[in-house]
């Protein structure tokens, strides 16, 4: 078996078993088999204790990177350039694998139409179906529709806005209103 030492990581080289284990114990340290399927199987001679409690503390670290879940706040009469600088910024936040909790806030007489806000949300939620999953449909709760994105798995995510502001997916045109120009100049 090929054997390392671990507080160098200096290659002791191919050893028998009986051999490298008297090394260990030589040393005061344990021998640990670190690849059993390699050719020829690897292993370490390092203080067991100590590489029991390196593998655990690898192991709380893994568990630490939970998703957090980021807020993104809308309004019902919010303007163009806002809306897609909080749409980067909700892209941005998937992305980085957290979840995006959306939330439209009325205000005052904004409660009489609240179609418009659920348009808002609609709105929301396909311009970032390429991004995420909708955890919870959008409710109304008191004055708010809140709306909860998980996002996709990392190969199957497709940003639809850029950092810099231009769509990247071309946007359907519409063309009916072209006679209106025209009308104002006679």
């Amino acid at each position: 078996m090929r054997v390392i030492l671990a507080s160098t990581n200096e290659q002791l080289g191919v050893l028998r078993l009986d051999e490298a284990i008297r090394r260990a114990r030589s040393l005061g340290l344990d021998l640990v088999e670190i690849a059993p399927n390699a050719q020829p199987p690897v292993c370490r001679i390092v203080d067991f204790g100590k590489f029991r409690y390196d593998l655990s503390k690898q192991e709380k670290d893994k568990k630490h990177a939970v998703s957090k879940v980021k807020e993104v706040k809308f309004r019902v009469n919010i303007d163009e350039h806002d809306y897609l600088t909080k749409i980067r910024h909700a892209e941005d936040f998937l992305d980085k694998g957290n979840k995006v909790k959306i939330q439209l806030q009325f205000r005052g007489r904004e409660m009489a139409h609240k179609e418009l806000g659920m348009d808002v949300v609609q709105r929301v939620r396909t311009d970032l179906s390429g991004m995420a999953h909708v955890d919870m449909d959008p409710k109304l709760v008191g004055r708010a529709i809140g709306m909860t994105l998980s996002p996709l798995p990392a190969n199957k995510r497709h940003r639809k806005f850029s950092k810099h502001g231009e769509i990247l997916e071309p946007e359907p045109v519409d063309h009916d209103h072209g006679d209106d120009e025209d009308a104002g100049d006679e």
